[in-house]
């Protein structure tokens, strides 16, 4: 007699019905309160606030920047990205600085497009960005640097270029 045994060895799928398990009732953990104040504060005062918290030549240097901006483009926005880094558009990004440890960078998203003729232009020499590495004791050329912010937001206004999505805060 043939026995009525499966020659497969797999086992049958049985289709488990989930059994609810206990589960421990978690404490809800307080959230970190956000600060209102830190919220209500602009870009402007937060670059602000990064010069003065600057106690040496970067600070001053920033400083100097941020005003050669202002006098070359009056519409400038100025804005806090990237958990401290201020930058500053027209129609779009087109410069930020950053204080680093010996030097202040200052960055041009389209520097590349840009003409340099007094070749201020010493650092990130990217296939898009620009950027000047500038040390203590460097004199900056305001003539030419100011031709290149006008170049910057120049490009801006003639060119798609992406418009900010972050934080103008």
């Amino acid at each position: 007699m043939a026995s009525s045994t499966s020659t497969n060895s797999k086992p049958a799928k049985v289709a488990r019905k989930a059994s609810p398990r206990p589960v421990a009732a978690k404490a809800a953990k307080p959230r970190k309160a956000v600060a209102k104040a830190a919220d209500a504060v602009s870009a402007s005062q937060r670059i602000d606030e990064k010069i003065a918290s600057l106690h040496d030549w970067r600070g001053e240097r920033l400083a100097e920047i941020r005003k050669l901006i202002h006098e070359v483009d009056p519409d400038v926005v100025e804005e806090w990205k990237w958990m401290g880094t201020p930058v500053w558009s027209h129609e779009g990004m087109y410069a930020l600085a950053n204080p680093h440890k010996g030097k202040v960078k200052l960055t041009f998203f389209h520097g590349a497009q840009l003409p340099d003729p007094k070749q201020l232009f010493n650092a990130g020499l990217g296939s898009k960005w620009r950027a000047m590495d500038i040390f203590e004791g460097d004199k900056i050329d305001k003539t030419a640097l100011k031709a290149l912010l006008r170049a910057a937001v120049a490009y801006n206004t003639t060119h798609a270029v992406p418009k900010s999505k972050g934080s103008r805060a």
